[in-house]
């Protein structure tokens, strides 16, 4: 009898037991994963590439370089479609690092008047390069096709949360963008972020800048489009606090003063600026720096909010 009795009450138990496991999953919701509809467009047209006025004939994906930021989270599904409108001449495709696809089938390179589509699951967290692979691609990138995708952790506990953000892409500069045989030697004339020359440096005429107030946690999604050159990122005036390879969680260093960023890699960079000034954001391979590609982080108390890749007043569509 006392053997049924103590049967009898670890079925009950093991049944309450479940009620409150299967009350706590219900309670704590899985995350769920999202499907985005992305289409972007091959734009063969000038752009403003300083604050002098100086046109370029870019090749890009929806008219700007960089191209627009993609954002998703882990382990959501990217719907992709690329349009190569008949008004272009030449061929394009894209590519996106943070893609695990057949590279034959789904980045292979359309013609004017065509349209491609293919279909991806962001599996792993970080900043990921995307850019067109057309031959030549040297040249496909060098004119401007590129940007950024952001894949967010689905945990947003595994790193501090960050008081404000920004992209920065680094790229050369040639000025004959015609001249493939130069984009091969190496033989830029500037070095860019975000597409431009000097683009957030403030004390070149027609520069921007990027604003924080003291105290905030800034975190740098970069990404390096080359074709050739490294980045040596550096923040003059500050030590990163954490830089994180290819803007992976799980890859995190600390302390570090230069991180290396080699062309078509990218990497995330947190930095908490303690007092008012001026940090400039630079590579510190000098011949890029003192080329273009200085980047002047600001820190003031009045600090306003300012978006993910601020735009300055020369790159303004006109009115």
């Amino acid at each position: 009898m006392q053997t049924i009795r103590s049967r009898q009450f670890l079925t009950l138990a093991a049944g309450v037991g479940t009620l409150i496991l299967a009350g706590f999953a219900a309670a704590v919701p899985p995350a769920i994963a999202k499907t985005h509809d992305v289409a972007m467009t091959a734009v063969e047209t000038d752009i403003v590439i300083d604050g002098g006025g100086e046109k370029y004939a870019a090749w890009t994906f929806n008219g700007t370089v960089p191209g627009p930021v993609v954002r998703v989270t882990e382990g959501d599904t990217i719907n992709f479609t690329l349009t190569n409108p008949a008004t272009n001449k030449n061929p394009h495709a894209m590519d996106f690092h943070a893609a695990e696809i057949d590279f034959l089938k789904n980045y292979r390179a359309i013609n004017a008047g065509e349209t491609i589509s293919y279909t991806f699951v962001a599996k792993k967290p970080g900043i990921f390069f995307y850019h067109c692979g057309a031959p030549p691609m040297i040249q496909h990138v060098a004119r401007g096709m590129f940007g950024a995708i952001i894949v967010d952790p689905k945990d947003a506990k595994v790193w501090a949360k960050a008081d404000r953000e920004y992209v920065l892409i680094q790229s050369e500069f040639f000025k004959n963008p015609g001249d493939v045989q130069a984009m091969f030697d190496r033989k830029f004339d500037g070095v860019m972020f975000n597409g431009g020359i000097f683009k957030y440096h403030p004390f070149v005429t027609g520069g921007g800048k990027l604003d924080a107030k003291p105290g905030e946690r800034v975190r740098i999604y970069f990404v390096n489009a080359g074709p050739n050159e490294f980045s040596a990122f550096h923040p003059i005036g500050e030590i990163w606090d954490n830089v994180y390879e290819s803007g992976n969680p799980a890859n995190n260093l600390k302390g570090v003063q230069t991180y290396v960023v080699g062309p078509g890699s990218a990497a995330t960079f947190d930095v908490v600026v303690e007092s008012a000034g001026a940090y400039p954001l630079v590579t510190h391979s000098l011949t890029g720096a003192l080329r273009g590609a200085i980047a002047v982080l600001l820190a003031s108390p009045d600090a306003k909010p300012m978006p993910l890749m601020p735009m300055v007043p020369w790159e303004l569509p006109a009115k």
